[in-house]
This record gives C-alpha cells, sequence and structure tokens, in this order.
C-alpha cells in the first residue's frame, strides 16, 4: 500500500513538474515574435534573423553537452542521428524560418495562430497520406479549424491576408507537428539537451547554405532599434531570442513532453498562443481585429479538438533499439510523452 502511494505521490510530482516546464516553455516561446519582428525590421531577413537565432543555440548548447554528457551525449546522437537530422531540419530550422517570414507580413498574434493548427495537417497526413482511419472527432476537428480559420483570413472579402505569410504560417504549423512527432520517438533515446544541441546544429547547418550571412547587417546588433514605442540596442533582442526564447525555451519544452501525456502537453501548449499575442499587443501595439480574435478562438478549439483525437489513431512506429543506460536514465523514468502537436 504504501510502495503504490509513494507511486502516485511521485507520478503526481513528475505531472505537476511537467506542467511547470510546459507553462514556462509556452511563455519564453512567445516572447519570440516581437524581437524578431523588430530585428527583421531593422534590416535583416527573416531568414537571416532566423539563422543568428539557431546559430547562437548552438554555440551555447553544444559545450554543454560536451561538458555534462561527454562520451555518452555523442553515442546518443550516433544512435539515433537520422531522426535528430530530421528534427532540426523541421521542427528547429524549418519551423522558426518560416515562422518568422509569416510574423514579418502578418501580425504576430495571427502567424502563431496559424502554427498551431499543425494538428488539422497532422489529421490529413494521416487519413490521406497514412490511409489511417480518423475518428469522427478528429474531422469535427478539422471541420472546425477551418471554419476558424476562413474567418480569420475574411475568405468572403477575398481573403484580406498576405498569401505568403499565410503560406508560411501553414508551414510553420506542418514542421512544429513534425516536431512534437520526433520529441515522441526520441524519448529515451536522446535527451533534452542533446536534441536541442544536435538539432540547432543541423538548423544552423542548414540555415547558412540559404540565408547569406555574410550579407548580414550586424550593424543591427549595436544600433538602437524601435519595438512599438520602446528602445534598445539590437544585441539585446539577439540575446532574448538565442537564449531565453530558444534555448531555455525549447529545453523546458522537451522536458515537459518527457512527463506529461498528449493531451495535457497539447491543452497547455495553447498558452504560447495567447503569450505572443498579448507580447505583440505591449511590445508592438498590434490590435487584432475581432474576427481575428473570434476565428482565431475557434480555430484553436478545431486544433485542439482533433490534436486530441490524433494520439489514438496515430499507427504504431517501429520501436528503436535503446540502451537504458545510454545516458544514465532508464525507461522507467520518463512518465509519458506527448505527440502530434507542438508545445
Amino acid at each position: 500500500m504504501g510502495m503504490a502511494q509513494d507511486a502516485a505521490q511521485n507520478a503526481a510530482r513528475t505531472k505537476s513538474v511537467g506542467l511547470g516546464f510546459a507553462v514556462f516553455s509556452a511563455l519564453t516561446f512567445g516572447g519570440s515574435g516581437p524581437f524578431a519582428k523588430a530585428l527583421i525590421e531593422a534590416g535583416m531577413s527573416p531568414q537571416q534573423a532566423a539563422w543568428l537565432r539557431i546559430l547562437g543555440s548552438a554555440v551555447l548548447l553544444v559545450p554543454l553537452v560536451l561538458i555534462f554528457r561527454g562520451r555518452v551525449g555523442l553515442r546518443a546522437v550516433r544512435a539515433s542521428w537520422p531522426q535528430l537530422v530530421l528534427y532540426g531540419l523541421t521542427g528547429i530550422a524549418g519551423c522558426q524560418t518560416l515562422f518568422f517570414i509569416a510574423a514579418s507580413r502578418l501580425p504576430v498574434g495571427i502567424a502563431i495562430l496559424l502554427e498551431f493548427s499543425g494538428p488539422v495537417l497532422v489529421v490529413g497526413w494521416l487519413k490521406f497520406g497514412r490511409k489511417v482511419a480518423v475518428p469522427r472527432s478528429a474531422a469535427l476537428g478539422v471541420v472546425i479549424a477551418l471554419a476558424g480559420l476562413a474567418i480569420v483570413v475574411e475568405i468572403w472579402a477575398g481573403l484580406q491576408l498576405d498569401l505568403i505569410g499565410l503560406l508560411c504560417g501553414l508551414g510553420a504549423a506542418a514542421c512544429q507537428a513534425t516536431y512534437f512527432i520526433l520529441i515522441d520517438k526520441l524519448t529515451g533515446v536522446a535527451d533534452p539537451l542533446v536534441m536541442t544541441a544536435a538539432g540547432s546544429v543541423v538548423g544552423a547547418i542548414l540555415l547558412t547554405a540559404i540565408s547569406a550571412p555574410w550579407a548580414v547587417p550586424w550593424h543591427t546588433l549595436t544600433d538602437t532599434i524601435a519595438i512599438g514605442h520602446r528602445s534598445a540596442p539590437g544585441w539585446v533582442f539577439a540575446t532574448w531570442l538565442i537564449v531565453i526564447s530558444t534555448v531555455v525555451a525549447y529545453l523546458a519544452g522537451a522536458a515537459a513532453v518527457q512527463r506529461l501525456s498528449a493531451a495535457i502537453g497539447g491543452a497547455v501548449a495553447y498558452i504560447e498562443v495567447v503569450a505572443a499575442s498579448l507580447f505583440a499587443l505591449l511590445l508592438l501595439n498590434e490590435k487584432l481585429e475581432t474576427n481575428q480574435i473570434i476565428g482565431g478562438v475557434i480555430v484553436l478549439l478545431g486544433a485542439f479538438v482533433a490534436q486530441s483525437s490524433v494520439g489514438k489513431v496515430t499507427p504504431p512506429e517501429v520501436p528503436i533499439p535503446v540502451d537504458d543506460d545510454l545516458y544514465g536514465l532508464h525507461r522507467g523514468d520518463i512518465v509519458g510523452a506527448a505527440s502530434g502537436n507542438d508545445r
């Protein structure tokens, strides 16, 4: 009886810690849009801002992996390098770059809202790509989300949002969904520090090839840059993006999904949309129209319904052989993992 009670208390404690990580991650992720938009409006391209963010993260994280994980961390990378490469290409480079492009052309709140429509794309992928039967609740979630999206873009008035921004926001949604599916697969194979560091290295390499970093206007980091009615040196915004909205946010998010169920993790993740909209309102004075707020709520409702259904229909994956003591954790030490939707 005592052992059962201790196990229940440990499980509850693990979930509480995971919930704290999830909320903190959502808040820190939510602050990235306004600061990135300020750097972009000061002269950087969205690709260059994303490259700077990811490269800075890699520079900070790789030494930490070598110090705290050593050869064990390198073995973890070798054991799961295909998944880590895909994680870096989609969850790190793709998601951030596409979101920055969308945020540079749309209100930050709308850009993050589009990104969080990821579960709708997952349902479509399961239905038409994997030929998996999905429950009616998943289809209902898709219909609800699409109806909300139609309200947001004012489709009756001929699409009032920038088309490139809209497509990039939806592309970020696809990358966001892939991000958490991969984290689910890597649970027990590589810990959050190794995952984030390896993904940042891959993302930085990819963006070096496409962002023309040799043409980065480095003066923006020393210039005083406006953000709404306020201003600060550009390096302050870059530091926030790299340290808080990337390194801290990714580590906290990865730690959270290893401790929470998909339903709880997905629900808490939607705090990021609210946080991003509030940051944009306070820092950029970006106000959403009434139809955008109403449509946004409907999109989030539909995405959450779809996300809640995804975990019930995801086909089983071929298990990846895991050395239980690869980095000092046993599989039994990790409680749950989120899948399907992003943070």
